[in-house]
């Protein structure tokens, strides 16, 4: 893969299936691509079917498909322009046999996953409503729509008020719309359900059709609070009652036909809010939460998905996530090897669907960055059968060299600790340059999947070594909370203990390494540039924490995740903080921002990059204008292209895959 190949990244949503699509069946994918062009993303609706893929949907952006339970029609999310011009995803339903799709909402600012009623008659999703005034809407009492910069201040009183990615909150708080779907000359919905003086999330309707369950903040959001309750939602009036009060957050629900509640969610029962693992959660009539799942073992990545009175959920195991069914009346918890495996392999599960005795999954493979995947439940196999080829254009891009092969890495860190990862190989015998690039997190994992970063080094003659140290999700409770309040010591020596075992082998050239990594991978590589840069000739960190005290103050999730991971004591914060040892680097030195980054904001960038040049370190810093912290991932085509050429070059600059002569 290039650089300029994104385009072909093609990526399925979540499916939706109806009978088996192998046999008169059909299932349903938006399939997401970028468009250099436009450099903008587009989405299509597609079918799929024996007969393979068909575009289902005129529009290219239309995303989110859902089918009704009767089958006859698909909800989905078409973005519409609105009265000054910018595009929001509004609710469509269009029979599934044929006929024109009907937009059903005009709500301000768009709508979420359209979520079907049991009886096939009304569509419920969540909308954030503005304050007028705010946001292109209009002024309380006039028509005047002030632009971004001339809305009126915003008074903040708490701590919770802002996320990256989505902004500023308490001025748009979520609610809960009912859309009926059975009146064909309704006008488009624009108003609420519900009225709650916070945010609601993730609805799923109760079996009788006349309630739905949305997860709320503890006490409906009263002061800053990282607990989650569910709710029941009154069908008709948008009245709240509580429902099930959980041990901490919540993530998703189902409702079982005799009112037993299957929930995702974590648990703060001890005060841990980061390294804890999710877990599914049954709650019968009239009784408290019960975990079903093992904390120690178990990280539940998907909603509850019922099958019988079995539960399937997707989970992590070590850089996969793959599909384990929790048997009906098997107690608990269940340690993940008493997990019956469903849907196994080399695979990372984004979604899934459930329809009868067939599985459909969108997941991405070593080769691909997403297909989809059918599975009869009656069977043995737990290998899914492709029903898609959207890796097609990687593979035969003209010019490209195509899809580079990752093989499977153990080392072992300095206390015995083994240590899980990959290397992603370049054509030819070697001995290859080495980049050691850490993902971020750091209760995040790397994979088996098709990573494009990995891909497009390769690509250049790079080996690239990822793996999973301690912090990362995937490998059980201990491993991923071994460094809270040890940042920089057992994940560093998991990080070199990798790059070792990777460096072992003949085809890779120990004189030659670089490291980089993003996010906490960005802190990751400023610490280990600090403290052994001499085992690398040059760092790229990139939208990095590099200074724990003003991150605890300028983060939008500063304000706890800073005293979680690393304690409260500002002596404490700035012995872990790379920035106290900028001046101990001596290897060439990328910092990387995003302008809009609110997760880790641009300030870390500034006051690393600063202090680097003031310690005579060869550094430059690159700045990306308008992206947030998920540039890499869903930043704008164009500058995810500029990225990656701007890494090459430096790469070429200080580490070039063919060494001078």
């Amino acid at each position: 893969m290039l650089a300029n190949d994104i385009h072909h990244l093609l990526v399925p949503s979540s499916p939706t299936v109806s009978g088996d699509p192998r046999n008169g069946g059909a299932a349903f994918v938006a399939v997401s691509r970028p468009d250099l062009d436009q450099d903008a993303y587009r989405s299509t609706v597609e079918r799929l079917t024996a007969d393979g893929a068909t575009r289902w949907t005129s529009g290219d952006r239309d995303s989110a498909p859902v089918l009704s339970p009767d089958g006859r029609w698909l909800a989905f999310l078409r973005s519409v322009d609105d009265a000054q011009g910018t595009a929001r995803p509004q609710l469509a339903v269009a029979p599934v046999h044929g006929g024109e799709a009907r937009v059903l909402t005009a709500l301000p600012l768009g709508a979420g996953t359209p979520v079907w009623s049991p009886d096939s008659t009304r569509v419920a999703v969540t909308a954030r409503f503005p304050e007028p005034g705010r946001y292109g809407t209009e002024v309380s009492g006039g028509s005047r729509r002030p632009a971004p910069n001339a809305e009126a201040p915003r008074l903040v009183t708490r701590l919770d008020f802002h996320v990256d990615g989505t902004g500023y909150l308490l001025d748009k708080p979520q609610q809960l719309v009912v859309v009926d779907v059975t009146d064909p000359d309704a006008a488009p919905v624009d108003a609420a359900l519900t009225s709650a003086p916070c945010s609601l999330s993730a609805p799923a309707w109760y079996p009788e059709g006349d309630a739905l369950l949305v997860v709320a903040p503890r006490d409906l959001g009263e002061r800053e609070t990282h607990d989650d309750d569910l709710h029941r939602v009154d069908a008709t009036d948008g009245t709240l009652t509580l429902a099930v009060r959980s041990e901490g957050s919540i993530a998703s629900s189902t409702v079982t036909a005799d009112g037993t509640i299957h929930y995702v969610g974590a648990s703060h029962r001890d005060g841990q809010l980061v390294g804890e693992p999710a877990g599914l959660w049954t709650v019968t009539p009239g009784a408290d939460p019960v975990r079903r799942t093992a904390r120690e073992t178990v990280d539940v990545a998907s909603a509850p998905v019922l099958h019988g009175d079995d539960v399937l959920v997707a989970v992590l195991d070590r850089g996969t996530v793959v599909v384990r069914r929790v048997p009906a009346g098997a107690g608990g918890p269940l340690q993940l090897d008493e997990l019956p495996a469903v849907l196994d392999g080399h695979v990372v599960v984004s979604d899934f669907d459930v329809d009868g005795d067939l599985l459909v999954a969108t997941a991405a493979t070593p080769e691909s960055p997403g297909e989809v995947l059918v599975l009869d439940l009656t069977e043995q196999s737990t290998t899914g059968t492709p029903l898609t080829d959207l890796a097609e254009g990687l593979r035969d891009a003209a010019d490209a060299p195509g899809v580079r092969r990752i093989e499977e890495l153990t080392g072992t860190s300095a206390d015995g600790t083994p240590v899980h990862g990959w290397v992603v190989l370049p054509e030819g015998d070697g001995p290859h340059p080495v980049l050691r690039v850490v993902h971020g997190g750091p209760f995040g994992q790397d994979t088996w999947a098709f990573f494009d970063e990995a891909q497009v080094y390769a690509s250049a003659g790079y080996a690239v070594v990822i793996g999973n140290p301690r912090g990362s999700g995937g490998y059980g409770l201990d491993h991923g909370r071994a460094v809270i309040g040890a940042m920089g010591t057992v994940d560093v020596d998991d990080v070199l203990a990798l790059l070792d075992a990777a460096l072992e082998r003949p085809d890779l050239d120990a004189s030659r390494v670089g490291i980089m990594g993003g996010s906490y991978g960005g802190f990751m590589t400023s610490w280990v540039a600090a403290h052994h840069g001499e085992r690398f000739v040059a760092a790229w960190s990139e939208r990095a924490v590099n200074a724990w005290d003003s991150f605890a103050g300028s983060s939008d999730i500063g304000w706890f995740f800073a005293d979680a991971y690393v304690g409260a004591d500002p002596e404490e914060q700035r012995r872990r903080s790379p920035l106290t040892y900028a001046d101990q680097v001596t290897i060439p030195f990328m910092v990387a921002h995003s302008e809009e980054d609110w997760r880790c904001p641009i300030e870390q960038g500034h006051r690393q990059f600063v202090a680097l040049k003031r310690a005579g370190v060869d550094a430059s810093f690159l700045v990306f204008p308008g992206e947030g912290h998920e540039l890499s991932r869903s930043g704008r085509p164009w500058h995810r292209v500029q990225r990656f050429e701007h890494v090459l070059a430096w790469w070429a600059q200080h580490l070039p895959a063919t060494p001078a002569a």
